[in-house]
């Protein structure tokens, strides 16, 4: 019941595209050459469990894995967009502030997804997929 409620806001946060996002890479780690140097910082404001609200990203080559860096501590999942609905992750992971955290692992190149978060909180940091 838990994942359809959710599928139903993801799908209202989808059609209302109430969130204005404008992701902009930077590079946390010094000289990185990892997917970390290919970061975007995130800003998502209270009253809404998902990143990007009305919208999905999208994993690049140049990572692996979907992670998260998050300001502050927050329990966060992913879901992915298959066949037009969401599917996500069963459990919430903690993802510490201010260092990566992998959410989910070993992800294909091209693989739409958005972050749901566990409180409806402001959250800033960076993700990199």
């Amino acid at each position: 019941m838990r994942q359809r409620i959710a599928a139903i806001a993801f799908s209202a946060a989808l059609a209302a595209g109430a969130m204005s996002l404008a992701p902009v890479a930077q590079a946390h780690e010094l000289g990185a050459t990892s997917c970390y140097g290919y970061a975007n910082s995130y800003y998502k404001p209270s009253g809404t469990y998902w990143l990007p609200a009305g919208r999905v990203f999208k994993t690049s080559n140049a990572c692996a894995d979907i992670n998260i860096r998050p300001n502050t501590n927050r329990y966060v999942k992913v879901c992915f967009e298959v066949d037009g609905r969401q599917e996500c992750q069963a459990n919430y992971t903690l993802a510490k502030a201010g260092q990566w955290n992998v959410i989910a692992r070993n992800v294909r190149d091209g693989a739409r997804f958005a972050f749901e978060f566990r409180s409806d909180a402001k959250s800033t940091g960076s993700w990199a997929a």
